[in-house]
């Protein structure tokens, strides 16, 4: 071989090796993105592990995670070996409250893994969430109610309780008044009735004289007190006494209605009038009705006496028959 095509040879391996040999060390590479936003989420002391998902081009990425103990500063797995999850939950090895545990995560793409991440120190009885109690049953009376709850968690030998119970008026301007008890059945006192009580409980646990955890509080529930027996006994008397009231004067009423109803019924009618009409003929110069009435009050007075009441239409129905009379035998007598 000349050396020309020695040369050749040479610059032909060289550019293959400045581009395969970054390639292949970019995919044996040892490294993936490491797991981030690792966490212990810890509520009524239920504990897991979470975390951010790794994303990739392709492949599915698996997890592992460890854990070691303040007493054995040794890592041992969790039954979380190469799983798809994020979330890995805490083994009943490690359910004790006071022990010191810390935990890391890696991510797996085949035969490459990521770097671990490792949490802070976690112990359970200061670090988890606790919630708020159940309420079981609320009974109200005239000025009290009697409030049943159920802890949010399991207790254990030495777990210390306080529920702290704050309650007020549902009105617009609201003054909170708190409480505490250690007793699942407790009883808020000196309120007044048939008024509407909210009320927010939380609990407290005591772990020593220096350490207090204080829970979440619940959300607010409303119960309003009922009527008192006096109360009751009261309303009864006042609608008894207007009631009786009532009838009394009802009663009255109809007596004196009935005293005076002829003088009621008096002034109730309208005055006694003429008709217009036979007023208007009466008023007529021209007509002899006027001395045919004195002629019969002449002849006989007692005759002519007329009782006009309340039938005055049928009053002036006979004087004008009497004037016809009168006026037929004025007419004889001429002939």
């Amino acid at each position: 071989m000349e050396f020309g095509d020695q040369k050749l040879v040479t610059v032909y391996l060289s550019a293959l090796i400045v581009i395969f040999v970054p390639l292949l060390t970019l995919e044996s590479s040892p490294h993936l993105p490491a797991p981030k936003d690792v966490m212990v989420y810890s509520y009524n002391f239920h504990s897991s592990l979470r975390w951010s998902p790794v994303k990739v081009d392709r492949g599915l990425v698996l997890y592992t995670v460890h854990f070691k103990t303040g007493a054995f500063n040794q890592w041992d797995e969790m039954n979380c070996t190469r799983i798809t999850q994020t979330e890995c939950s805490f083994p009943m090895s490690l359910k004790e409250r006071r022990w010191t545990v810390v935990l890391r995560v890696r991510a797996e793409l085949g035969q490459v893994t990521s770097g671990w991440v490792e949490t802070d120190p976690f112990v359970a009885e200061r670090n988890t969430t606790i919630g708020p109690p159940k309420v079981n049953s609320v009974i109200e009376s005239s000025d009290s109610l009697l409030i049943s709850v159920t802890p949010p968690f399991g207790s254990e030998a030495g777990d210390v309780l306080q529920y702290h119970v704050s309650y007020w008026e549902n009105a617009t301007t609201t003054t909170k008044k708190e409480t505490k008890t250690s007793n699942t059945l407790f009883e808020i006192r000196n309120l007044k009735e048939l008024t509407l009580y909210c009320f927010r409980i939380q609990v407290e646990l005591m772990i020593h004289s220096d350490l207090k955890l204080l829970g979440l509080q619940s959300v607010p529930e409303c119960y309003r007190t009922k009527i008192s027996e006096a109360t009751r006994a009261g309303y009864i008397i006042v609608i008894f006494v207007f009631v009786l009231l009532f009838v009394n004067l009802v009663t009255v009423g109809l007596i004196l209605l009935w005293r005076h109803h002829k003088t009621i019924k008096y002034w109730s009618q309208p005055p006694l009038e003429i008709p217009s009409h036979f007023e208007e003929f009466l008023k007529d110069p021209s007509m002899p009705v006027l001395e045919v009435l004195d002629n019969c009050v002449e002849d006989d007075p007692l005759s002519s006496v007329l009782f006009c009441g309340e039938g005055s239409q049928a009053c002036g129905s006979s004087l004008d028959g009497q004037a016809h009379s009168h006026s037929i035998s004025s007419e004889s007598e001429v002939t």
